[in-house]
């Protein structure tokens, strides 16, 4: 369909969805605040991040912005096939010609999903110095992050990644206010049992009103499409059988060591035949996705970091109980997963570290200001062994690097959450 006929349908449906919008849950991420730069939003498909530009677009219209100034394309519609540089530029002319005035006015562009549009940092690059404008951007694949914004937009852009609904954020959607100004054993109680279900939920918005089953089989739908659309289709992976055991096999090792040579044994032993190198690639394209992440330990020595294995954890909570049946179980995992993506919303660097008598802290962290801390993690302490275990790791490493930390518990999370 030609784009002077088809933009107009799909502003219309865009604002007809803003006009029923109701109980937005307002994020805590917040779209960098800086002229003259394009505004990047980054994170997995259903995370939230095409009503985080909804977020921003009523914040704009609530100042003023007329609708008629903004633009929002969904690339993701298949009404717009092929996606490519022309299409693109073919749109942003329409919606010129649709409203005349905004060559004299500053107008706002919400492209979600670029990543679907063949070539778009040429358009992209060429709006941003042309036309008096700002965009904001969504992708799913964490290669916009790190190097397709890097290389193709050189210096224009600021990027964010958007998560899963935090603690909070789950609690505000569920339309739970609980008074935390006295932390007496009522308010401890009534947190901790929201929190385990938030644990067993996960933060995915468009679930949290779904019943128990439903919220299961939507998370499983989830995982389907990114491993057909981000990472399969994206790269042409031929060997899918491997891929999707493999991801099954770093959720369900969530908070624990993975080592791609032993997963590669386990192969062999299963029959698979298919070379480490490929592995590693495909770690990388299940990181690019936002499904797992590794953190390596932190050390002087690049040889050892390179040599010991990396942790994982898992993009949201909800999304291993999923996929695996034995976390009730092991509750302390989760809640290592659960502090790990909340160090990632603040924007923290993260390893882990071994101290010299061989004793584990689960995070080292460098927070965006440049504070570095260390973060021993541990779901229950009232037993005086774990008490004992947990305070001597973090002893040793606070005396090795000079470097402060604490002991994050479920009571202490709940009281003052993670303070760097």
């Amino acid at each position: 369909m030609d784009e002077k006929l088809i933009l107009p349908i799909i502003l219309g449906e865009f604002r007809d969805k803003l006009a029923i919008l109701k109980d937005l849950v307002f994020r805590e991420a917040k779209f960098p605040v800086a002229l003259n730069k394009i505004k990047v939003a980054i994170g997995m498909r259903r995370s939230g991040k095409t009503y985080f530009l909804y977020q921003k677009i009523i914040e704009l219209m609530n100042e003023g912005v007329d609708k008629t100034a903004i633009l929002y394309i969904n690339f993701e519609d298949d009404r717009l096939l092929p996606l490519n540089q022309q299409r693109l530029g073919k749109l942003v002319d329409a919606f010129y010609a649709l409203y005349p005035e905004n060559h004299d006015r500053k107008c706002y562009f919400f492209f979600d999903e670029i990543q679907n549009v063949d070539s778009w940092p040429i358009v992209i690059r060429r709006l941003h110095d042309t036309k008096n404008t700002e965009i904001f951007l969504t992708g799913s694949s964490a290669k916009l992050l790190s190097k397709e914004i890097a290389t193709s937009l050189r210096g224009r852009s600021l990027a964010i990644e958007i998560w899963p609904y935090s603690f909070n954020e789950f609690m505000r959607a569920k339309k739970l206010s609980i008074d935390r100004s006295l932390y007496d054993k009522k308010t401890q109680d009534n947190l901790t049992k929201v929190f385990c279900q938030y644990m067993s939920e996960g933060g995915f918005p468009e679930i949290i009103t779904f019943d128990r089953d439903i919220k299961q089989k939507t998370l499983q739908d989830y995982l389907d499409v990114v491993i057909f659309r981000d990472i399969i289709e994206r790269h042409n992976i031929k060997n899918t059988s491997v891929i999707k055991y493999m991801i099954l096999s770093m959720m369900h090792n969530a908070g624990k060591p993975f080592a791609i040579n032993k997963f590669y044994n386990d192969l062999k032993s299963q029959g698979y035949k298919i070379g480490k190198d490929i592995l590693y690639e495909y770690a990388e394209h299940i990181e690019d996705a936002y499904l797992a992440f590794s953190i390596g330990v932190y050390d002087q020595s690049i040889r050892k970091t390179q040599t010991k294995p990396k942790k994982l954890y898992a993009i949201d909570p909800g999304m291993i109980r999923a996929l695996t049946l034995d976390y009730e179980k092991d509750l302390g995992r989760l809640f290592e997963n659960m502090i790990y993506l909340n160090l990632k919303r603040l924007g923290c660097t993260i390893n882990y570290y071994v101290t010299a008598e061989g004793y584990e802290i689960d995070f080292l962290v460098q927070a965006p200001f440049g504070v570095k801390k260390f973060f021993q993690v541990a779901w229950e302490m009232q037993e005086a062994s774990i008490i004992e275990r947990e305070k001597r790791a973090l002893e040793a490493g606070m005396k090795e690097l000079k470097i402060d930390g604490e002991i994050i518990t479920l009571d202490s999370y709940l009281d003052k959450g993670i303070k760097l």
